[in-house]
């Protein structure tokens, strides 16, 4: 008999399979609803060796990009535990620290991932949802007026409940997902029994015959193919929630076979009745199932919704920390799971253009030409980045790592040509949304490089103001903590204090927050403290913090009592600079950026809320800056 130990850590990998599968693969679980109807949607003719090479495609697609790309190769490249476009970008920044032009490089090509990763996040909750409740215009021919009130409601409901969190909500995700997708098998099997031999399509010779002989037809398709695949960077991304083994044993042993059982049985209906492309996944079942399966599917689409809604919650966090974007209100949900966050800006504008694309768009069939763009371009960024850390940190032979390079590069840019076709008929609006956030993104980088710039010209070293302290200043009982990006020298707000008031507090600390390149910094090595001067207590403290972390400076003020440091909070006051950026004629800004980050930089959250400091301790001390 196996050991208690073992069999203890079997159920934990059970369980956290079992959640697994209620977040990460709600958006490539829902991709039967539609995939299929439209690969056939620009006219391919209905026969065997159509529906076989089709079905091949998918297959393939799915086994080459989902199962030997993400789940075998892409995965393993964790940073400590935790993936996502945000976590690769940094795990491949520390394999190049060394080189200043490749870190550029990374950064560039990981918010170029992350600003498309928004623009596929409005179109999936509009096309899964609206995919789901057309299931309607099916059952009852008569409702399809309702289908786009009863879309619009079902979304407004989700993001309203965004607020209060969706900790109680998700625990019906996983029962709810497990059915799905068991339900997904049983109704593919059920079809596939009479037509078996659509099992042949696994053979890739159907997938390569028809692409020879639809030529640029099949060039085409390619395009709707990839619907297939939509989701796949979940694997990833939500690794460290659940953890590399439990996604992939969930992966391997239920969803991808329950998949593959759905489209093949989508596959042998279409065989036997051709006219059943008008929805194959709803004509499946059985006419008395059809409501039970239209109300199932509808609470899948709300659960694939919800996991891509809280990934851009999740992104926006870590690259607010990571300093790629302004300070927003971030709220914690939850006083148990540190990492379920809700950010309401992000929340109301993703509210406002679902809602956009569904009044726009008003079907599926149409808000697929949208869908694919967005998903293939994070997927060659994904690709380049694994590149990178492939060569940097494991230090594969470079035959190998070019081989990994140049396969999954020209299936990425096979997807991506031929998703680029859409442009003209909807691909432009991820495309649009993708390029105002790299703008914002790289425009506030822009500005806080020259920010610190800006500090550092004018930076006095601690060493150097115990001259500058003139006999005249008056000392104060208590602590003065200083708040300041600046790793290096005198905070401008501490120049500021004594210049106009002339005082100075016994005890004087400069404390900068740090955000490593590392998801979580453990409490031994938060704190570093350094100590100035023979006769004042100058110290400059630094937090470090990583980038899946929410800074609490009152916290870290215990840390630093617990090394030594003699605070007392009641005594305590903190000093923030409230600056005033300008720009002068021959700023390095660009011109039609300046207006972009004074409005950024202005509009951002309080250091004060975001940075949980006591709001009754704060002192702000106006500063001007001219960039």
């Amino acid at each position: 008999m196996p050991s208690p130990s073992k069999n203890q850590s079997k159920e934990q990998l059970a369980g956290l399979a079992l959640g697994a599968i209620g977040v990460v693969f709600g958006d490539i679980g829902t991709s039967p609803l539609y995939a299929i109807k439209e690969v056939f949607h620009g006219g391919l003719t209905i026969d065997k060796m159509h529906v076989l090479g089709v079905l091949s495609l998918i297959f393939w697609a799915i086994t080459m990009v989902v199962t030997i790309k993400y789940a075998i190769f892409i995965m393993r490249a964790d940073n400590k535990g935790e993936g996502g476009i945000i976590a690769l970008m940094a795990l491949a920044l520390h394999g190049s620290k060394d080189n200043p032009e490749k870190m550029a490089f990374i950064v560039t090509i990981g918010l170029l991932g992350a600003s498309l990763f928004f623009g596929d996040s409005i179109i999936t909750p509009a096309i899964s949802v609206l995919s789901a409740v057309e299931g309607l215009q099916v059952i009852a021919p008569s409702l399809a007026d309702y289908v786009l009130p009863i879309t619009i409601t079902v979304l407004g409901g989700l993001f309203i409940l965004q607020a209060k969190g969706t900790g109680k909500v998700g625990k019906i995700f996983s029962p709810v997902m497990c059915f799905w997708f068991g339900l997904l098998a049983v109704l593919g099997v059920i079809n596939i029994i009479h037509e078996p031999e659509v099992l042949m399509a696994i053979n890739p010779y159907y997938a390569v015959h028809l692409l020879f002989e639809l030529g640029w037809q099949g060039f085409l398709i390619m395009g709707a193919v990839v619907l297939a695949i939509t989701g796949a960077e979940a694997l990833y991304a939500d690794m460290g929630h659940f953890g590399l083994k439990p996604i992939r044993y969930a992966w391997f042993s239920f969803v991808f076979p329950a998949l593959l059982l759905n489209y093949f049985g989508q596959g042998a209906l279409l065989i036997g009745h051709p006219d059943a492309i008008q929805n194959p996944f709803y004509l499946l079942a059985p006419t008395w199932a059809l409501y039970p399966l239209l109300i199932l599917s509808t609470l899948a689409t709300v659960i694939a919704s919800q996991a891509v809604i809280s990934g851009a919650f999740s992104v926006t966090r870590q690259a607010i920390q990571l300093g790629y974007c302004p300070r927003m209100n971030i709220l914690h949900t939850s006083g148990e799971e540190k990492g379920q966050v809700y950010v309401p800006a992000v929340n109301w504008l993703l509210m406002v253009s679902v809602f956009i694309l569904v009044l726009s768009f008003q079907s599926s069939s149409a808000l697929a030409s949208a869908y694919g763009i967005a998903v293939t371009g994070t997927m060659i960024v994904d690709t380049v980045l694994a590149f990178i850390i492939i060569q940097a940190l494991w230090k594969w032979t470079k035959a190998t790592s070019v081989t990994f390079l140049s396969t999954f590069l020209a299936i990425d840019f096979l997807f991506f040509s031929s998703n680029s076709l859409k442009i003209p008929t909807g691909g432009w609006l991820p495309l649009v949304v993708a390029t105002v956030l790299f703008l914002i993104l790289t425009t506030w980088i822009k500005g806080r490089r020259l920010l610190s710039e800006y500090m550092d010209e004018r930076r006095t070293l601690f060493e150097d103001l115990e001259g500058k302290i003139s006999g005249n200043l008056v000392t104060v009982p208590g602590t003065a903590i200083y708040l300041t990006r600046s790793l290096h020298g005198v905070p401008q707000v501490l120049l500021h204090n004594l210049e106009h008031n002339h005082v100075l507090h016994e005890q004087i600390i400069v404390l900068t927050i740090v955000t490593t390149n590392e998801p979580y910094v453990d409490e031994a090595h938060l704190v570093k403290i350094r100590a100035f001067g023979e006769n004042r207590n100058f110290y400059r403290v630094k937090l470090y913090y990583g980038f899946k972390q929410t800074a609490d400076v009152r916290r870290a003020l215990e840390l630093c009592m617990q090394q030594g440091l003699d605070i007392n909070p009641k005594n305590a006051s903190f000093f923030i600079g409230s600056e005033q950026v300008s720009f002068r004629n021959k700023s390095p800004m660009p011109k039609w950026r300046r207006a972009l980050f004074r409005f950024l930089f202005h509009n951002s959250s309080s250091a004060i809320d975001f940075f949980k400091i006591p709001v009754d301790r704060v002192v702000e001390l106006g500063i001007r800056i001219e960039l």
